[in-house]
């Protein structure tokens, strides 16, 4: 009995020392993670990020909200070690109290703080995917080809949420099987709703190793008669009386292509 009074006066007469401790040690948290988050918007900045996700969705609600996708990346470490500050200050003012907690917190904020990051970089790769296959296909002028980097947008968005779940020990097979299914109904949708881009596909790769019309030259395709401006792998480019048409290349194979003559045309 004697013995535990004496512990209780001893930490008692500990607790102002304790209390500027943890202040001190939190203060240290507030400025390490100020530096850190400093340097790392400027090795995002070097890395040219901003430049890599310029135009994302996720970069244009960052910015409607007065912040950045580089000042969110940033900031994550640097809230993680300010965060992980404030535990240790807990641990040294009221280590009685914060002890249970420590032990709990050691595991799972590491793996929350990778799980958001997985999340944020999911989400950026996900619009950055999106805006890259709109681009390179806005000249395929196919119905199909719309949906595609809607799917490629929302998968990655899938795959990020998986492992992020997996950083919080969440179980995600049950996730997993949905995937496997989910890329299984893609590949039958591929294969029903792409057949007309892939026999366009085909049919462009006939043109170019065999030629048989080229840039200049006076055709008709089925109904849109022109002279071809452009010949891809999907789609032929004729312009006609000023006005430009855009012929799936299968097209030349279902209708026929008739090469015209100066006096014909």
């Amino acid at each position: 009995m004697r013995i535990a009074q004496l512990l209780d006066e001893t930490l008692l007469s500990q607790a102002p020392t304790r209390f500027w401790l943890a202040l001190a040690l939190f203060g240290l948290a507030v400025v390490l993670g100020w530096v850190v988050t400093k340097i790392n918007a400027h090795l995002l900045q070097r890395a040219r990020l901003p430049e890599a996700i310029e135009g994302t969705a996720f970069e244009r609600t960052a910015r409607s909200v007065g912040t950045s996708t580089v000042a969110i990346l940033a900031q994550l470490s640097g809230w993680f070690i300010v965060l992980l500050g404030a535990i240790i200050a807990l641990s040294v003012a009221k280590p009685s109290y914060a002890r249970q907690f420590w032990s709990q917190a050691t595991g799972f904020l590491p793996a929350l703080f990778v799980a958001i990051l997985i999340l944020i970089v999911g989400v950026v790769v996900g619009d950055k995917l999106e805006l890259l296959l709109s681009e390179r296909m806005r000249s395929v002028k196919l119905p199909q080809v719309g949906v595609v980097p809607t799917i490629a947008k929302y998968s990655v968005f899938y795959v990020a949420l998986i492992l992020a779940l997996e950083q919080l020990g969440i179980a995600t097979f049950p996730l997993v099987v949905l995937l496997a299914l989910y890329a299984l109904a893609l590949v039958i949708f591929g294969v029903v709703a792409g057949k007309e881009l892939l026999t366009s596909a085909a049919a462009g790769i006939y043109l170019f190793l065999n030629e048989p019309y080229g840039i200049g030259d006076t055709v008709k395709i089925g109904d849109q008669r022109g002279v071809v401006q452009e010949i891809d792998t999907f789609v032929t480019h004729i312009e006609s009386a000023g006005e430009e048409y855009i012929v799936p290349n299968n097209r030349v194979f279902t209708s026929g292509v008739v090469i015209l003559h100066d006096e014909e045309s």
